[in-house]
């Protein structure tokens, strides 16, 4: 395992994030020539969607699906190519001047780069309901985690809540391993389909049309689907029963574990932290960074690649990754041989045809991405909804002033939680739009790091004299 010390002081081209499109970028870039590092800090490389692809306990291929097994020839494609890559790395900061703050093993380390690529990938979007701070209340994705990485399966009596294509993905793997879902809440608002409609012929055409099908067929067969226009978790130390609503009418269903999940979002933090401009997305309802063709940011020399660039799935971020990392050689090593940059951008057009489709048909109803009451908002300091309306209502016109009303934004998970509740609670309390009110001003660290880590950093020789005088 790479230690911080095995750290070279400057490269070509780091990379930030191991899922997709880290990987195809560092495969590519180091083949050029290009010294070439990846940090990751999970345990194995993948990311989300290929979590654990090189670990994974599961070896029923059925279980996770075919897709999920693309992910082991982009694994080992990097590995080959001679890319360092270091896992259980937290890159927790980034600047305009490219130095890159990595802590690994508990130690730090600043390393130069010429070319960035940050390929941090997706979250899932805040789903704040009643009583998700339950024990018993988890993520979709958090489940899928556990699944992947160690092979568990949902227990106890199970419901799943909320809408988009992972909710169904995961219901689909957890029946086929042998686990049990007793409901599946659908929140996905009717009116969606009006929207939709329009990109209906190009989602046809898309890889996820076929796929799609099938995976409702699956589930459908054998989970009761109820529509829910309101939810709410129940219980006094965890969750024993989950309250929906379809209209004016109520039901109760007992439950041991409700998972949560409407759609994800890109994780914008390093971005935001390392001066990259953002943009509102209307239509996938999040903040996107502004960038070129080829994947750049308004940063020279920091590009954003994957679903960090907006939501398109783990084919197109690996085509993303690799369009970035072209445009990196380039401007490191003219001379390099690359692939055929127009091929790859015709496959990244067929992945990505099938979007608009999906992202207007799960766009989330304003009701869950706006909670009222005591609802809570930010959960790392426990600030409720109407804390947020009544501070928009006093004046607050954006996060980074909410920050110094309720330290909305400043815990540990530095917004990532709350960051889009917040931002849409504003905006709805002051009758403007989200790109108005903005997002949280990022700085780092950007992750959790300790004093300890901060103390292990090497200091230049012109420092360590200045400090034995």
């Amino acid at each position: 395992m790479t230690a911080a010390s095995d750290l070279a002081s400057s490269y070509d081209l780091v990379i930030v994030g191991g899922g997709p499109a880290g990987l195809a970028a560092a495969a590519l870039a180091a083949r050029a020539g290009v010294s070439t590092v990846l940090f990751d800090e999970n345990p194995g490389v993948g990311g989300q969607i290929y979590r654990a692809i090189t670990s994974t306990p599961v070896k029923d291929r059925a279980i996770l699906g075919e897709d999920y097994w693309d992910g082991a020839a982009l694994a080992a494609d990097a590995k080959a190519s001679g890319a360092l890559i270091v896992n259980g790395a937290t890159v927790w900061s980034l600047d305009r001047e490219k130095i890159v703050g990595v802590s690994v093993g508990g130690k730090a380390r600043m390393i130069a780069a010429k070319r960035v690529i940050i390929a941090t990938g997706s979250q899932e979007r805040p789903f704040p309901i009643p009583g998700w701070t339950l024990p018993g209340v988890m993520t979709a994705g958090g489940a899928q985690t556990a699944l992947k990485a160690q092979g568990l399966v949902t227990q106890g009596r199970t419901v799943m809540a909320g809408s988009g294509p992972l909710l169904w993905l995961l219901a689909a793997q957890t029946l086929r391993a042998g686990g049990k879902i007793d409901a599946i809440l659908d929140t996905t608002p009717r009116r969606n389909w009006a929207m939709a409609m329009f990109h209906l012929p190009d989602f046809m055409l898309s890889p996820y049309f076929a796929k799609g099908l099938s995976l409702l067929r699956e589930v459908r067969a054998k989970v009761p689907v109820h529509r829910a226009d309101t939810i709410e978790a129940v219980g006094k130390d965890k969750l024993t029963e989950v309250v929906f609503a379809n209209g004016s009418v109520e039901r109760r269903l007992p439950a041991d574990l409700l998972l949560l999940h409407q759609g994800v979002v890109p994780n914008v933090n390093l971005a935001n932290a390392a001066g990259v401009a953002h943009t509102w997305n209307d239509r996938q309802l999040c903040f996107v960074p502004v960038l070129d063709a080829d994947f750049g940011s308004s940063v020279p020399g920091i590009a954003v690649a994957g679903d960090g660039a907006g939501i398109a799935g783990g084919t197109a971020a690996a085509e993303r990754g690799r369009i970035a990392a072209i445009a990196a050689v380039r401007a490191l090593r003219p001379e390099a041989t690359l692939p055929d940059t127009q091929a790859i951008r015709q496959k990244l057009q067929r992945e990505e045809m099938g979007r608009a489709f999906l992202d207007w048909l799960n766009r989330p109803a304003d009701a869950f991405r706006r909670p009222e009451g005591e609802t809570l908002a930010c959960r790392c300091e426990e600030v409720t909804a109407k804390q947020v309306r009544d501070t928009a209502r006093m004046g607050c016109e954006g996060p980074n002033q909410m920050k110094a009303f309720l330290r909305c934004g400043m815990g540990p998970c530095q917004g990532r939680l709350c960051g889009l509740t917040v931002t849409e609670l504003i905006a709805a309390e002051r009758g403007t739009s989200p790109e108005q009110v903005g997002y949280y001003r990022l700085r780092p660290p950007v992750k959790p790091i300790t004093l300890a880590e901060l103390a292990s950093l090497p200091i230049s020789e012109a420092e360590r004299k200045a400090v034995e005088r």
